[in-house]
């Protein structure tokens, strides 16, 4: 049975994009709607979105943000307003046209994010640099008309959060879209064991009607990067649409400087991607939903189950328990649990009582410990701690391993075709460059490190000045 059980997920190295699948439906992560691109985030799924996002909703408040919420629908007129915003998200915009059986005056958009939303309200809240700054976040779900879709990574809707921040100078909004990717970067790092690279977005892949767009990338198993959240400074662009002005301390009349920022489900989707394996998922403990899962062996036999449950109100004080006492045999459970990412299982069974002892299952190395009752509060909690650890070094040695200097073209286009992952070269910052390079090899620009270096004089695709060391890769 539990052959089986394993034998339903197809090998990372056989294929990786059908092993996601599997892992995401079969670790009972999501289920699939009858609407071609759209998810339903199954209890385990959401239950790991909702520590995410209880972990980073904390944040957020502690660096002075406020939460709101804006409206689904988008007038077209008000979407019109910004015009590089708009051609930025024109293909992915779902329009609602009717409402009941009459047509509408005029469409409504669903909205991709909110920005636009945002700067109407503000308009009419702001009126002087005492009403400065205005720090506001929402969770919510967005709409994107996406052509290619996968669980979690690309979906037509999927949740997050967008921070819409207004200043009165360029530097304070600087600072805050410095702040906020920083917030992210310790999420990804310290909660979900995502090890990121953190820099600036290319003109061209930068976030529509921005000035400027900072991100942070990590890097997937399979070699592949993916975005992991982003941070944009707006400049006074959204502002002059909306004419969101304020008094400054002069008495003159100013336009705000605006920010954005968003985290959303695919993350979920990196995690899985990072740290899985051919047995399924493999959760940081930080944000697992169980943290450790008490099997029961022969728990038919009297004071196995009192046992197993004494158990589960002892540890509760150290870890977020759970006890399968289901009549399934206990390599079902070993494999489900397994199969769920779960970072720890506690085995427990008659002799093991006998002797005062339990055996501790590790996840993420397949470690078995025998442990006494009397230790077992401590060891748990130095178990989940070293788990977190484990799996961020892990992840970082693999991106090392993954990343690779090049200095000519030749190295770059055969790195990327027989090896993939990061390809750091240097870059001379024009945009016909950038287009050569994805039309030739498929990769794309994912930022311009904040820790610059200089690998060479030249740009890895012309004969023209460097400017930039830059992280190149096939993305997500």
């Amino acid at each position: 049975m539990a052959k089986e059980f394993v034998k339903n997920v197809t090998g990372m190295k056989e294929d990786f994009a059908q092993w996601y699948t599997d892992v995401v439906t079969k670790a009972e992560l999501i289920d699939y709607s009858s609407v071609r691109g759209s998810m339903i985030i199954r209890p385990y799924g959401y239950a790991i979105w909702e520590n995410i996002k209880n972990a980073l909703d904390v944040k957020i408040k502690e660096t002075g943000h406020e939460n709101v919420y804006m409206p689904l629908f988008i007038p077209e007129s008000l979407l019109q307003r910004e015009k590089d915003h708009i051609e930025g998200f024109a293909p992915e915009v779902a329009w609602v046209t009717h409402g009941g059986e009459e047509e509408l005056a005029e469409r409504l958009c669903v909205r991709p994010t909110s920005e636009v939303l945002f700067g109407e309200h503000y308009k009419n809240i702001i009126h002087s640099y005492r009403d400065l700054p205005k720090l506001y976040n929402q969770w919510a779900n967005v709409v994107r008309w996406e052509k290619t879709t996968r669980p979690f990574l690309r979906t037509l809707e999927f949740l997050w959060q967008e921070g819409h921040t207004c200043h009165e100078t360029h530097e304070d909004a600087h600072e805050e879209t410095l702040k906020m990717l920083e917030v992210y970067g310790e999420l990804c790092e310290e909660l979900l064991a995502i090890p990121v690279i953190k820099g600036q977005k290319t003109e061209k892949e930068k976030f529509a009607g921005a000035t400027y767009t900072y991100t942070i990338e990590s890097l997937m198993h399979d070699g592949k990067a993916l975005q992991s959240g982003t941070s944009h400074h707006l400049g006074d662009g959204f502002a002059k649409a909306f004419g969101i002005q304020f008094t400054d301390r002069e008495g003159k009349l100013q336009y705000v400087q605006q920010t954005s920022w968003g985290f959303t489900t695919r993350i979920i989707g990196a995690m899985i991607m990072v740290h899985g394996d051919d047995r399924g998922l493999v959760v940081p403990p930080r944000i697992a939903p169980t943290q450790l899962m008490i099997v029961p062996i022969a728990q038919h036999k009297e004071g196995v189950l009192d046992f197993a449950y004494a158990l589960k109100d002892q540890l509760s004080s150290v870890a977020r328990v759970d006890i399968d006492a289901s009549d399934k045999k206990p390599g079902w459970k070993f494999n489900e649990y397994e199969m769920k990412g779960i970072p720890l299982r506690l085995e427990v069974g008659p002799r093991d009582i006998e002797n005062g002892q339990v055996i501790l299952a590790r996840r993420d190395t397949g470690e078995k410990i025998t442990v006494p009752v009397s230790e077992l509060e401590e060891k748990v909690a130095e178990l989940l701690t070293d788990i977190q650890i484990h799996l961020l070094e892990k992840a970082r040695d693999h991106r090392e391993e993954q990343t690779t200097v090049a200095k000519t073209f030749k190295e770059f286009t055969e790195t990327i075709r027989t090896k993939g992952g990061f390809v750091k070269a240097m870059w001379c910052g024009d945009e016909a460059c950038e287009d050569k390079i994805k039309e030739e090899t498929s990769a794309t620009s994912r930022c311009i490190p904040f820790a610059q270096e200089s690998l060479s004089d030249t740009c890895i695709c012309c004969d023209k000045e460097s400017k930039h060391l830059v992280y190149w890769a096939k993305a997500y």
